[in-house]
């Protein structure tokens, strides 16, 4: 008798499958917005994920500026180092989003991902656009429709 194991994925095997999603963030707000590309990045969607493997497809943000915080987010204060000696920077997330819309975008989901190696490499696949315009045409990325979920899961 047949003993049916768990699939564990491993480098080799993900690389091939990798795809490339366009997601639109206009009117989106941003934890939603963010929970959804950390999602994509790190391959929770597919049946294939490995918690210790980088499963995940590469994500392209566009129109990071219209994205939309909610309640009284705007007035949070967001605190970065920059390395030196006493150099604590704060700022309110809406000057933030005003400024460097990217920058906020690609803070949120870090914070989603594993704070590891593993997280490194997954970070290095989301490209963060303030626009609607992006370079990535030759590696035909598909438009992600949020909410809808591949093989009626």
């Amino acid at each position: 008798m047949r003993k049916h194991g768990t699939y564990f994925a491993r480098k080799e095997d993900v690389e091939a499958q990798r795809l490339w999603y366009v997601v639109d963030a206009t009117g989106r707000p941003l934890g939603r917005l963010a929970a959804e590309v950390a999602r994509l990045l790190r391959g929770k969607h597919k049946p294939i994920f490995t918690p210790n493997v980088d499963t995940g497809d590469h994500v392209i943000v566009i129109n990071a500026e219209k994205v939309v915080l909610t309640g009284r987010k705007s007035h949070e204060v967001v605190r970065h180092h920059s390395g030196w000696p006493g150099a604590l920077k704060e700022i309110e997330r809406r000057y933030e989003l005003e400024r460097h819309p990217e920058e906020a975008i690609r803070r949120v989901v870090r914070g989603m991902l594993p704070h590891n190696r593993l997280g490194d490499a997954i970070i290095k696949k989301l490209k963060v656009y303030r626009g609607p315009e992006h370079p990535h045409a030759a590696q035909k990325p598909v438009v992600y429709q949020h909410g809808a979920r591949k093989g009626g899961e």
